[in-house]
């Protein structure tokens, strides 16, 4: 099968993440140009990465590529996304899918009136949050009522409370308080500090009350994606047990009280043995340069895979779903809970969700 050809408009960081893929998967994928604003940083992007760069949005869309990257600062991506949408590409664009509600109506029209898009929201595949999932489809602890998770921001964790509770799109009220405490900054994106700084960082804890009675703690701290010093933490809990971090303490059949390894149960089981049907491809043999990638990017290779498959339409691709298991309308959805949080935590009160174009 032809390589699956993508071209990445944006060239900051996170776009880093898709040439870093596209070399370790070089059998599946074929990055066909990095579009850049300047040409100084083109030019030093493709020296100091051996990509191809350029400044012409007319060349990348003769090389009319199965699927274009949009990897662009926040405030830029819906609108990008929109032009390549118009212009006939299939678009994968960054997180979030916009920062307004109303703009998050004109991608849903969009999409009812054809265009194929898709967010690159990973978290749900991050290998041990994918093993966490397969180990609650098992339903050792019941239908899971209550999830903690201080993993990820805003929409990153509306996303993982959504998907860990089993909820579509339940109606919701939040209400939630920002914090801002003195803590010692240890790691940026880009370096180390060891001179013991201390700087006020913000804690955001909201709880997500749904419909069905189902409740969502959020809480996260801007320092807590790069710092050592801040632990991410999980605890989900059901009827007949709870999973918290890597652990799963649940009752077996005959009533008696068991703990387990999540990595270990999800292997002894076979449950990551077993080629996920709704991605176009088996773990097992990606290889090498696969396991090398970061768990972020390993996840988003999925998301790739998903939407390439969706791009060309292959065999057992889902329109609805874009490849994968999320779908637009949770992308929506998961941006949605995040502006929702934003405004209750700036109001101080509780806010309630409202019935949405993507909700039918």
């Amino acid at each position: 099968m032809a390589k699956y050809r993508f071209i990445i408009v944006g060239s900051g960081w996170r776009s880093l993440f898709y040439v870093r893929i596209a070399k370790a998967l070089s059998q599946d994928f074929e990055m066909c140009a990095m579009l850049c604003r300047t040409q100084e940083k083109a030019d030093r992007l493709a020296v100091e990465y051996g990509i191809h760069t350029t400044t012409s949005i007319e060349e990348c869309v003769e090389m009319k590529p199965d699927f274009v990257v949009v990897a662009v600062n926040k405030a830029s991506i819906a609108d990008i996304s929109k032009e390549w949408l118009e212009r006939g590409f299939t678009v994968l664009c960054e997180t979030p899918a916009a920062l307004e509600i109303e703009t998050l109506y004109e991608l849903w029209a969009l999409y009812e009136k054809g265009a194929k898009l898709a967010v690159a929201e990973q978290y749900m595949y991050y290998p041990d949050y994918y093993a966490v999932s397969q180990v609650l489809d098992k339903n050792l602890i019941g239908e899971p009522y209550s999830a903690v998770v201080s993993l990820a921001h805003e929409y990153h964790g509306a996303s993982l409370i959504r998907h860990f509770l089993k909820e579509d799109m339940t109606p919701f009220k939040i209400n939630g308080k920002t914090f801002t405490f003195p803590t010692v900054e240890t790691m940026s994106r880009y370096e180390q500090f060891t001179d013991g700084r201390i700087a006020d960082k913000k804690r955001t804890v909201a709880v997500f009350e749904f419909e069905d009675g189902k409740v969502g703690l959020y809480d996260f701290d801007s320092e807590q994606y790069r710092s050592p010093i801040r632990h991410n933490y999980l605890n989900i809990r059901g009827p007949r047990g709870e999973i918290k971090d890597d652990k799963i303490y649940f009752l077996n059949q005959d009533n008696l009280s068991e703990c387990a390894s999540i990595e270990n149960f999800a292997h002894s089981t076979g449950v990551l043995n077993v080629q996920n049907p709704e991605l176009s491809y088996d773990e097992k043999t990606m290889g090498e340069e696969y396991t090398k990638l970061s768990a972020d990017e390993q996840a988003i290779a999925k998301v790739m895979f998903g939407i390439a498959a969706y791009a060309r339409e292959e065999k057992g691709y889902d329109s609805r779903i874009a490849g994968t298991s999320y779908s637009l309308k949770s992308a929506l959805q998961d941006t949605y809970m995040a502006i929702l949080l934003q405004q209750a935590v700036a109001g101080g009160q509780t806010v309630k969700s409202t019935e949405q174009p993507w909700h039918k």
